[in-house]
């Protein structure tokens, strides 16, 4: 069994995604960790394309998108708090 290049593609985004994956669990910033979690879901939504699931990926896309801007308005409410 022969490997073409996009598999090798593939390999190379999921050995990425597991170390976003671990870096947000040690990054102590909320903001940064938010910023690397949003390129967590593109990269999840780029492998979806990869297998040929667009609707996946556009799902994924779509959540990714939602959760980042959700947790960046929660980042920034609860850093304004700390602030005043």
């Amino acid at each position: 069994m022969y490997l073409t290049v996009i598999d090798y593609w593939t390999i190379a985004l999921l050995l990425l995604l597991v170390v976003i994956s671990i870096s947000i669990y040690f990054i102590k910033d909320l903001l940064h960790a938010v910023i690397v979690y949003g390129a967590y879901s593109l990269i999840m939504a780029l492998i979806w394309l990869q297998m040929n699931t667009p609707d996946l990926a556009i799902t994924e896309a779509a959540a990714g998108i939602c959760t980042t801007v959700l947790m960046m308005v929660v980042v920034f409410r609860t850093s304004r708090k700390e602030e005043e």
